[in-house]
């Protein structure tokens, strides 16, 4: 099994989602994941969000305010519209997965909550289209207003793994408190969820980066990171709060708190112009936490390799 650092669009594709987990594991905290909304108007109009991500230097694409039931990537015309997944992996080189939202109906709302289409609520028949359409690995978390809570996270858990098995691996957490009263700012996360999330059958958690919500500091992030490896799964730190949109130098420094408190995974919001990171922001992160060699490499590998 190589490092997934190290590997081409060809050892990526033959890899099931078990396997990218050994290999995001084995490259050290040095993967990143960047967050698109493929329904989104692309920024240039020749090229797609998800291919300008992959031309910046992220490992993995994640679709966000994707519909699983009508799926769609504006800006380009799949050569087979029924593969649009698989069509979605050639063009990029990357593993790709998607955000489904567990949505609580009986949580306690901090603002007006918006409702959500069926094809982006976690179920088992999203769970099931996911494994239809060969998504890679599935995120279980909350956009903004969507009134997402831990308790259902840990329930969406449970169905997700008895539905995906092996073929995704499964990340939980939220980035947010997706507007709901009592679960944001450094109380978003707690070690008896983290241990809840682990028993459901979470690969990787997930938890707000350092300086994205109010009282995460980089202490806070650490105590969960530590509760995290100790239940064997990766930490993914995350960039949901728009500051994918900021200065290259705030960039590096999240991304380099990251890696000090133990990150596995990079995450990097969609929101710096809406539907994508501000691409330099992605190569910037990149070469914080590992150098030009690594990010150049990613970069230019070609997806024929």
């Amino acid at each position: 099994m190589k490092r997934l650092i190290s590997c081409y669009a060809s050892d990526l594709k033959a890899m099931n989602g078990q396997q990218l987990k050994q290999a995001i594991a084995a490259s050290e905290g040095r993967v990143i994941v960047s967050e698109a909304i493929p329904t989104a108007a692309p920024l240039y109009r020749e090229v797609t969000n998800i291919e300008l991500a992959a031309a910046f230097g992220t490992d993995l694409i994640l679709f966000n305010l994707f519909d699983v039931f009508k799926p769609q990537i504006i800006g380009w015309e799949a050569i087979d519209p029924e593969n649009l997944i698989g069509e979605a992996k050639k063009l990029t080189g990357r593993p790709i997965g998607v955000n489904l939202e567990p949505v609580d109906p009986k949580a306690k709302a901090a603002e007006e909550l918006s409702p959500l289409p069926k094809g982006r609520m976690a179920s088992k028949e999203t769970f099931k289209a996911v494994k239809e359409l060969g998504f890679d690995f599935i995120c279980l978390t909350g956009n903004p207003k969507t009134g997402v809570t831990n308790h259902e996270i840990i329930e969406a858990v449970q169905a997700a793994k008895t539905v995906l098995g092996d073929d995704c691996f499964i990340i939980a957490g939220k980035m947010h408190g997706a507007g709901i009263i009592g679960e944001a700012g450094s109380h978003i996360l707690s070690q008896e969820t983290i241990k809840a999330f682990a028993e459901a059958g979470a690969d990787v958690v997930l938890i707000p980066s350092p300086g994205t919500l109010p009282g995460v500091t980089n202490d806070v992030a650490l105590s969960w990171v530590k509760a995290i490896k100790k239940e064997g799964c990766l930490a993914m730190s995350a960039i949901g709060t728009s500051q994918e949109g900021a200065d290259e130098s705030t960039l590096r420094q999240i991304a380099l708190n990251n890696k000090s408190i133990g990150a596995d995974i990079h995450h990097i919001g969609d929101a710096g112009y809406t539907g994508i990171a501000v691409p330099e922001n992605i190569m910037a992160y990149s070469i914080a936490i590992r150098g030009r060699r690594h990010t150049y490499v990613r970069m230019a590998s070609s997806i024929l390799r």
